[in-house]
């Protein structure tokens, strides 16, 4: 954790770090017990010896924590970091993919977004469609297609994404309709377990945020459907992960500059203290402003998630400075560090967002492409036409978007996804004996965008615990995942009379997953815990995940349209709410 003061952290009489040391390969279980009698830290200092306090070692420690490198953890342990996300992304991919052409008609708001998407592998742009168009879509006909822009208010990534399926099996293809939001989900999984690995430090963990999010019916049903969301997850989540390996990654980075600004006599000149040393280009947060970018380009919902990462890897900055001893360690970070991110990050995100609109630009006759010709501007004409045009047209969106307030059935508030009060109804149809594979009097099929219980119920638990962890350990993990979430869930407070729905909670959903497993790693204790102490860990972590796995199997034909008994599917219900 960061919470110690520079000249009061425990330091250990360990050799230097390897440059390795911060891939987090081994398990919280085995990274201590992994290293040597020898390698063990004899002494425990509480005051730096200041010929000491800035050599490269000291400060990777005081900022980094004691690690080893990728190269000296045993072979077996470094399979399994890899394994370990593999295995779980694979049974993921399993529950997405399978029988992913089903039902083979557009479901819920694929209406919208299948269909513009086709539309931008004609055109690149949306168009409108003749009434009942969905009956001729679903046949593979698609002469309903007309030549007039149609109005939409979502920016364009996310159906580009989508037609990218379409291009790859065809347009009449179920299949590749779903196909892009099938495979996000399935790396999303991949992602978030070497997340949880590189935060936590174990392979274990890992591995369980990562069977946690393979089996959750919340992200199972999104991956399964072509709706947006599901990428608004995706490109946050890569976000968080490429400013958590920037995390490292600058503090690496400043125990090396720092150090080399030492004198002979080991101590850094008072001046160079002051305010520190510049980084430098920081890679990570170039990546995570594209995402970023990408994220915004799918739903302007994603700007939440670059105001907080923001200001998060601004804070991570300042404290990594307080803790190596900078005298104006905000200052020095604001300066540095924080001009440079916001480039880096804000600046970034704006020019991916805009090259995402690049269909839009190249058109003619885009919707509002041409409003700036028709509508000239004296103070405002020394802005590029195109620019003018597309200032007007998210105007526009924002106003719709603001005083969207029609009725819907399942609305759902958002204080109500905490307890999953009123999840989605994505598709319904029901059989008659001899229908369908019916063999009974009646049989129904459904698409419920409903989580696992457990999971989502446990993972609210998780989440108010963590605040407690953070108020009294200010630990950076907690920090972090709650900032994360927050991102994803906070916003929509504001907005109590707007039409919202409960699948958007997807894109916190992975932060939910990692209060979790943090949760569970303090259940499964420390390593040098006592064994009676550890074994009790281990089966309450066990008992909790074989209870996950089992519920998931229950729940999962009403994810995925599977034709079932209908009060097999009333069983299911287990809030009236949900029906």
């Amino acid at each position: 954790m960061d919470t110690a003061a520079a000249a009061l952290e425990p330091t250990a009489a360990a050799g230097p770090l390897t440059d390795g040391s911060s891939s987090g390969v081994s398990t919280g279980e085995l990274s201590e017990s992994a290293l040597s009698a020898t390698e063990q830290p004899a002494v425990r200092r509480w005051v730096h010896d200041p010929a000491e306090a800035f050599t490269r070692s000291a400060l990777r420690t005081r900022l980094l924590g004691l690690r080893h490198s990728f190269g000296t953890t045993p072979v077996s342990l470094r399979i399994w970091f890899w394994m370990a996300p593999i295995l779980t992304a694979l049974v993921g991919g399993l529950l997405r993919f399978l029988r992913l052409g089903q039902p083979p008609s557009l479901v819920f708001d694929e209406t919208y977004y299948v269909k513009d998407a086709y539309s931008y592998l004609q055109s690149g742009y949306e168009r409108n469609w003749a009434d009942k168009a969905n009956d001729l879509f679903n046949q593979g006909i698609f002469t309903s297609l007309e030549d007039t822009p149609e109005y939409v208010v979502h920016p364009p990534v996310g159906k580009w994404m989508i037609a990218f399926g379409m291009w790859l099996f065809g347009p009449e293809s179920t299949f590749g309709w779903r196909f892009s939001a099938a495979v996000v989900g399935t790396l999303s999984i991949f992602m978030l377990a070497l997340i949880a690995q590189k935060m936590f430090r174990s392979t274990i963990l890992g591995a369980v945020a990562g069977l946690l999010f393979a089996v959750d019916g919340h992200a199972i049903v999104q991956s399964r459907t072509s709706l947006l969301d599901i990428f608004v997850m995706f490109f946050a989540l890569a976000a968080f992960g490429a400013l958590i390996m920037d995390r490292d990654d600058g503090r690496r980075r400043l125990a090396a500059r720092l150090s080399a600004l030492a004198g002979p006599d080991g101590l850094v000149p008072a001046k160079k203290l002051m305010y520190g040393p510049w980084l430098g280009i920081r890679w990570w947060r170039i990546a995570a402003g594209v995402a970023l970018g990408l994220c915004i380009g799918t739903k302007w919902s994603g700007l939440f998630f670059l105001a907080a990462f923001g200001v998060l890897s601004v804070v991570w900055d300042m404290n990594a400075r307080r803790i190596a001893g900078i005298k104006y360690w905000v200052s020095g970070a604001v300066w540095n560090d924080g001009v440079l991110a916001f480039v880096s990050m804000v600046a970034v995100a704006v020019a991916t967002y805009l090259a995402s609109w690049t269909g839009w630009f190249r058109s003619s006759g885009a919707y509002d492409r041409n409003w700036a010709a028709d509508n000239p501007s004296a103070t405002w004409d020394w802005v590029p036409a195109s620019l003018r045009s597309l200032w007007h047209y998210h105007y526009t969106a924002y106003n719709f978007h603001n005083g969207l307030a029609s009725d819907h059935p399942y609305k759902a508030n958002a204080w109500s996804w905490l307890v999953m009060g009123r999840p989605t109804s994505f598709y319904v149809k029901n059989y008659e004996n001899g229908d369908g594979g019916c063999a009974i009097e009646k049989c129904t099929a459904a698409i419920t965008s409903v989580g696992n219980p457990l999971i989502w119920w446990a993972g609210t638990l998780a989440i108010l615990f963590l605040i407690g962890v953070w108020i009294a350990k200010r630990d950076w993990r907690a920090a972090a995942i709650l900032v994360g979430f927050a991102a994803g869930f906070l916003p929509w407070l504001f907005y109590p009379l707007r039409t919202i729905f409960f699948f958007y909670a997807i894109a916190y959903e992975p932060f939910m997953i990692l209060a979790i497993v943090m949760v569970l790693g303090m259940i499964l204790g420390k390593v040098g815990d006592p064994p009676r102490r550890r074994q009790r860990g281990a089966i309450i972590v066990g008992i909790f995940l074989v209870l996950v796995v089992a519920v998931s199997a229950f729940f999962y034909p009403i994810w995925a349209a599977e034709i079932i008994p209908q009060e097999y599917w009333r069983q299911h219900m287990w809030l009236p709410s949900w029906i």
